[in-house]
């Protein structure tokens, strides 16, 4: 689980609100050293003049995950946003807790009350980033972008592995040990299987279901909609061959998905806008930050995983 490293935390004065002199808020030197935060937010109200949203950013570093500190930055995200407004978050992650991935998507859905929450992916937002996903009312994606299998990870034996397919291996010889009792090889087999370990494994898959499930009825599927379907594709190991594996958006899109997904060409200028910005964000993180960002925040975290 990552932790913030607090003194790395890197807060700047917000820009001088328009029509006030440029020496109110900052010196020449101080907006030169941070001119590419400047260009970054001054793309961010671009393109809320153009959506007419509000638009919040949470960019990770490819060794960083969602967790609980993710709290904080996130209730900064949200302090100059007006409430009851429609409200996009452009999403960049690997993953990380679903249960820090549900809490962010509760805060967000309680602060546009009634009003469109959707979430961008310009390049990735797998596992716990697609979790998030499906508490929106609509994903933005274009040809780059990447949604993943939501079947849940755990560090068995030292190394990060599928729950589903250790309780798949455990149905496999035990069904072959019921067929013949005498199988020494089902029995050696399931004898190398723990029992608690499996118990946490079914106490995972359970739990990623219901907050899948719980999301989507909060969000996409708000208004009605086959979640236990979709939930069971997104969880399907044998659809989904690794936990990295690229569900595009056609995919999301598919009836057996059903995901509301507001596919954009890559040559659109909106796209384009969206693509502009998450290249400079994504190059302003190194490996082990993550940036929150907004018109009025701007926030890079050093995370240790």
């Amino acid at each position: 689980m990552s932790e913030l490293a607090i003194p790395s935390i890197r807060s700047e004065t917000p820009p001088a609100p328009e029509g006030s002199s440029p020496n109110a808020s900052k010196t020449p030197l101080y907006e030169a050293n941070h001119a590419d935060r400047y260009q970054r937010q001054t793309l961010i109200k671009q393109i809320q003049d153009h959506t007419e949203s509000s638009l919040i950013c949470y960019v990770s570093g490819i060794e960083c995950v969602v967790d609980e500190n993710d709290t904080m930055p996130f209730v900064d995200l949200l302090h100059r946003v007006p409430a009851n407004r429609d409200l996009d978050l452009l999403l960049h992650t690997t993953g990380g807790s679903i249960d820090a991935a549900e809490k962010l998507m509760g805060m967000m859905r309680s602060h546009v009350g009634e009003r469109e929450l959707r979430i961008i992916v310009p390049d990735f937002a797998k596992s716990a980033g697609t979790v998030m996903v499906l508490g929106a009312d609509s994903v933005v994606m274009s040809d780059m972008s990447e949604l993943g299998p939501i079947d849940p990870q755990a560090r068995l034996f030292g190394r990060w592995q599928s729950v589903q397919n250790y309780l798949d291996a455990f149905a496999a010889h035990a069904g072959k040990l019921v067929a013949d009792p005498s199988d020494g090889a089902a029995k050696i087999m399931l004898g190398k299987l723990d029992p608690a370990t499996l118990k946490l494994c079914e106490a995972a898959r359970s739990r990623a279901r219901q907050a899948a499930e719980t999301l989507l009825r909060r969000g996409m599927f708000r208004n009605g909609g086959n979640w236990t379907g979709t939930v069971t594709e997104l969880l399907d190991t044998r659809r989904w061959l690794s936990h990295g594996q690229m569900i595009s958006w056609e995919d999301a899109r598919d009836p057996l998905i059903g995901l509301a997904v507001e596919h954009r060409a890559y040559q659109s200028a909106e796209w384009q806008r969206y693509w502009r910005l998450y290249c400079l964000q994504r190059l302003a993180v190194g490996d082990r930050q993550k940036l929150y960002e907004s018109d009025y925040v701007s926030l890079i975290i050093d995370s240790t995983a």
